[in-house]
């Protein structure tokens, strides 16, 4: 990990200008993100003083998202975004409007995560000549999986190059995201760079809950795209069924507006098939975590996924991949088991491990609730952020409550 404080960025200056006005501007691509994956940062913010100031696109027709701002004392802003897609004049709308809102605003420090709030927040933040810019990279997404290459892929990787090398720091989720962009020159070497451990998780939110009795039941949580695994998952859950018929499997998620979202038939014919049980999107995920035995997420790539720390927190046992952002989550054989990506063989393998012995997953989700507990609580990953963007120094990072 590399401190921002280490090594200064000359983006504008030979030195970093101080935080004096204590204006934030968070942007954001989901507004459901919001409360859930930063709700505990922006408490922490307006605990140190911070006018927090929150944009995202169709934010204020988000209830939930609102009543959390709106409670928090904190300012919404609509984005004109398109999450998807390359239009041109659309991301350049986005930009002029990032720009003004940023003028409008005069905030000290801005920050953004996922791919669009990173790239156009961030150059807007530098039009507007914000003394502090930070950005998150929470995942790489379709453009990263599999090597892929060609004029999207190009394009989006030109954008990252353009847009870090206007920041003064970039948080990454997991090393391999980090080296990764290194290796690909998209990082310039003036550009710190901090490993964090993911998005954390509230550990208090998410407590533990004894496991289910009877047969054991499984879980995944995920956007219902082809690189989450959700095909693995399927096919796994269909092998397995066969022999087990007792044995649960339990999809919670959506299809999304990607390139590589499943198709509404193959959803359907699962659930027709017996193999999948299809809860839809939940607001509310405990509540399908608590009856679930063991948690699933073979996904090819991640940046540090959030369902998965929150079934830890719960003690469940995890299988997932042995992929960027999945592996750090899991010690191999102590709080769960790591299978190599796409490799169905091996998930059933997994899997039939806790289900020819059913105290494997009590033992292992003691596991995990204590690595969460230790290294995942949203707390102590804030506390890191807040004292690498210069808000909070090492003195106070252990006065942070939950």
């Amino acid at each position: 990990m590399t401190s921002f404080s280490g090594r200064s960025s000359n983006v504008d200056s030979a030195s970093q200008p101080a935080v004096s006005e204590k204006v934030f501007l968070l942007v954001a691509s989901f507004a459901d993100s919001i409360p859930q994956f930063r709700g505990a940062l922006i408490r922490r913010l307006r605990e140190e003083g911070f006018n927090v100031h929150v944009a995202a696109p169709e934010l204020t027709a988000h209830e939930r998202a609102m009543a959390f701002l709106s409670d928090c004392g904190c300012s919404a802003h609509d984005l004109p975004m398109q999450r998807n897609g390359t239009n041109p004049w659309a991301d350049l709308r986005l930009t002029v409007s990032l720009y003004w809102l940023i003028r409008r605003i005069g905030p000290s420090v801005c920050t953004g995560y996922t791919i669009k709030p990173v790239i156009y927040g961030s150059v807007a933040a530098w039009l507007a000549r914000v003394p502090r810019r930070f950005v998150l990279v929470t995942g790489l997404g379709y453009a990263f999986t599999e090597n892929r290459a060609g004029f999207v892929t190009k394009l989006v990787r030109e954008m990252y190059r353009f847009a870090l090398a206007r920041v003064h720091g970039v948080f990454f989720q997991n090393p391999d995201d980090e080296t990764l962009f290194h290796q690909l020159g998209l990082l310039p070497a003036n550009i710190s760079s901090v490993v964090v451990n993911g998005s954390g998780v509230n550990v208090v939110q998410f407590p533990v809950h004894p496991l289910p009795g009877g047969a054991p039941s499984f879980l995944m949580i995920a956007r219902l795209l082809g690189d989450k695994g959700v095909r693995e998952y399927a096919e796994a859950a269909c092998r397995i069924k066969r022999a087990n018929p007792d044995v649960r499997f339990q999809l919670v998620g959506w299809i999304d507006s990607n390139p590589d979202a499943i198709a509404q038939s193959e959803l359907d014919a699962w659930v027709a098939d017996g193999a999948l049980e299809f809860l839809g999107k939940l607001d509310d995920v405990r509540p399908a975590i608590a009856a679930s035995t063991v948690y699933v997420l073979p996904s090819y790539r991640e940046g540090t996924p959030r369902t998965v720390l929150e079934a830890m927190a719960m003690g469940r046992p995890i299988i997932t991949t042995d992929a960027p952002g999945c592996r750090e989550t899991v010690i191999d054989g102590d709080n769960g088991f790591l299978v190599p990506v796409q490799s169905v063989d091996a998930l059933v393998e997994a899997m039939l491990k806790f289900i020819e012995d059913p105290a494997l997953a009590q033992r292992m989700g003691r596991r995990s609730r204590r690595i969460a507990e230790d290294k995942y609580d949203v707390h102590k990953v804030n506390a890191v952020m807040l004292r690498e963007m210069g808000i909070t120094s090492a003195a106070t990072e252990g006065e942070a409550q939950p």
